[in-house]
């Protein structure tokens, strides 16, 4: 099986402060990732590292192969909704368009530019809003736009940094069912807190705590996710809820 993303004995350290220390992870083609754990763990620096944002202190990062930088062509990221101007005036097209910067010419947007944007907005459900500024959506809208963007570039390889901050729970689990659709054709990585759609479609859990591991999605348990963040947590589990008509099961997880 082909491999999407391999680190091989990284570490890396802000001045003396070591963040990741002998990291060694494979992602394989197909895979459906997401990245947990405390934070200061380390979550950001790994994904930094794969776009090739970083340097190693030690060892080696590849992505189908390559160097990062060779590979950019086949990434998608969506960076954290926190890092995105809303006082910018933009449309809802212009920021979908964005992702297509690495395939456009003379920094000029083509009409088959044009198109895959189109496209990208017509598969996050968002046709209807390309001409409507970017600061009028809602919150699940615009992380629904950001995800277009990444998609725009047709990538083999889809980065996310937490696209599930700052929604509601409707518009979280219409994101993760989007993301489950999406797995189809390409490898996802997901950084985020939340754990509560890990056992509905995510096939592994790396955790990033310095070191990192990686583990089924069939062992997520309370004893490894108080090993994962280093303290108490209090888990609120929904897939067994009681009503007037007797036990309801839903198999999703979510922490609080």
């Amino acid at each position: 099986m082909e491999t999407a993303i391999a680190l091989e004995n990284v570490s890396y350290s802000y001045t003396r402060h070591t963040v990741l220390d002998d990291v060694t992870l494979t992602v394989p083609k197909g895979d459906f990732a997401m990245v947990v754990g405390p934070n200061g763990g380390g979550k950001t620096t790994l994904i930094k590292l794969i776009l090739g944002l970083f340097t190693p202190t030690a060892g080696r990062v590849s992505l189908f192969g390559k160097k990062p930088d060779s590979a950019w062509s086949r990434v998608g990221y969506m960076p954290q909704y926190t890092h995105v101007d809303m006082a910018f005036p933009v449309s809802v097209l212009d920021v979908v368009l964005m992702g297509r910067i690495e395939n456009s010419r003379r920094w000029r947007y083509t009409k088959t530019d044009r198109e895959a944007a189109h496209h990208a907005l017509s598969e996050v459900g968002l046709s209807d809003k390309a001409k409507r500024p970017f600061s009028s959506l809602s919150g699940g809208q615009r992380q629904r736009a950001l995800i277009a963007r990444a998609l725009c570039g047709n990538p083999d390889l889809l980065l996310m940094d937490e696209p599930t901050a700052n929604v509601d729970p409707a518009a979280e689990a219409s994101i993760f069912e989007l993301l489950s659709e999406l797995n189809s054709r390409m490898t996802i990585l997901v950084v985020s807190h939340d754990l509560g759609f890990v056992s509905k479609v995510v096939k592994s859990v790396i955790c990033v705590n310095r070191k990192v591991l990686v583990h089924p999605t069939s062992n997520l348990n309370g004893t490894l996710i108080n090993e994962i963040y280093g303290g108490d947590l209090r888990m609120v589990r929904h897939d067994h809820r009681c009503s007037h008509d007797g036990h309801c099961i839903n198999d999703n997880l979510r922490l609080r």
